[in-house]
């Protein structure tokens, strides 16, 4: 096998030994085989890897589905874990992906529910439907997956309704920023050290190239509106670790570039639920903030004690007490700032009704 790097013309560099054929145009036979393989582990490491988080961010993509879409959508549906937010009564529901296994456990996990989805084998290329006879579109760490881009969203604009919304959900390499090389080790050293957890691991050597090679999110955005799509709405979560776009098919004609809403309008205004997010993240970043501070007066005291321990009026058992509470209080502390970083970089909580 070639060890030298692969580029595509105008992308990102990408190292061969990850699952290649996967990286070739219309790959829908490698990718189902792939996904057959990873079947049984899928939806526990991408609860691992995205930390938790990824219900929250499934939760943001969808409420980029207008309530009254009658015929949703979710492509490149796996083992169906987007589709519980996406029933509605009345709402026709279709899950399509390329990988049988996929789809056999997203049956298994619609087994009990009202108003169960229907499940479709089908290539992304090839959609099964009706010229303009969907309302909304949904792909969650999908969309990198269909190559060439443009010819992913041409058919998923053909299927479109004039006007109707699609909501992308996916994970984007590092953009330039002081966080940019731990994001990268991440992904580069981290996720494939996880995926041996799998009974494939190429899988997710595969995973984390095919997330460099996706990009930072403008170039997605740039294929977006060359797709005859209209962004009316882009987040992100996890420090840009993952993004969401929700965008509109534009209608023919001069009318596109009047329902072109800019990102501010989509996400912003004084309603009570704009003030309650602006809140309840205030709130969050001063927890984030005290017990940044708490994990580091108390790492700063393990480490006087470990240093100059034998100066201190202290006993031998009273030093190591100390140094226990010190460094488990750190630790602790340094766990919790985490974890509130996680959230306060996330999409707020829903309120209880």
């Amino acid at each position: 096998m070639n060890p030298e790097p692969d580029r595509e013309p105008g992308g990102p560099t990408r190292h061969a030994g990850a699952e290649p054929a996967c990286f070739e145009p219309h790959a829908a036979r490698a990718m189902a085989d792939m996904f057959d393989d990873v079947s049984g582990r899928y939806d526990l490491l991408n609860r691992v890897m995205s930390l938790g988080l990824d219900g929250g961010w499934r939760a943001a993509m969808w409420a980029g589905v207008p309530e009254d879409a009658a015929v949703v959508v979710d492509l490149c549906t796996g083992s169906g874990v987007s589709l519980r937010g996406l029933r509605r009564p009345g709402r026709l529901l279709i899950g399509i992906d390329v990988s049988l296994r996929m789809l056999e456990a997203a049956a298994a996990r619609q087994r009990h529910g009202g108003w169960g989805p229907r499940l479709a084998c089908a290539d992304a290329f090839r959609l099964p439907l009706a010229e303009g006879s969907v309302d909304a579109v949904t792909i969650a760490f999908g969309i990198r997956n269909l190559r060439p881009r443009d010819a992913a969203l041409s058919e998923i604009a053909r299927v479109l309704r004039p006007g109707g919304a699609l909501a992308v959900l996916e994970a984007t390499a590092p953009a330039p920023s002081p966080l940019a090389p731990l994001h990268r080790f991440y992904l580069s050293r981290i996720v494939p050290l996880l995926g041996r957890l799998s009974p494939e691991p190429s899988a997710y050597r595969y995973l984390a190239e095919s997330i460099l090679e996706f990009g930072a999110g403008p170039e997605f955005e740039r294929a977006l509106e060359q797709a005859g799509f209209a962004i009316a709405e882009r987040r992100s979560f996890l420090l840009a670790a993952t993004r969401l776009w929700v965008a509109r098919r534009s209608f023919p004609g001069s009318l596109a570039k009047d329902l072109r809403p800019s990102s501010q309008n989509a996400v912003a205004g004084p309603d009570r639920a704009v003030a309650r997010e602006s809140e309840w993240r205030l709130w969050t970043g001063a927890r984030l903030v005290l017990s940044a501070a708490l994990a580091a007066a108390l790492a700063y005291g393990f480490w006087i004690v470990l240093k100059s321990g034998q100066d201190l009026p202290l006993t031998g058992w009273q030093r190591d007490l100390a140094l226990w509470l010190l460094g488990g209080g750190a630790v602790v502390f340094g766990a919790r700032t985490l974890w509130l970083l996680a959230r306060w970089s996330g999409p707020a909580p829903r309120p209880s009704s």
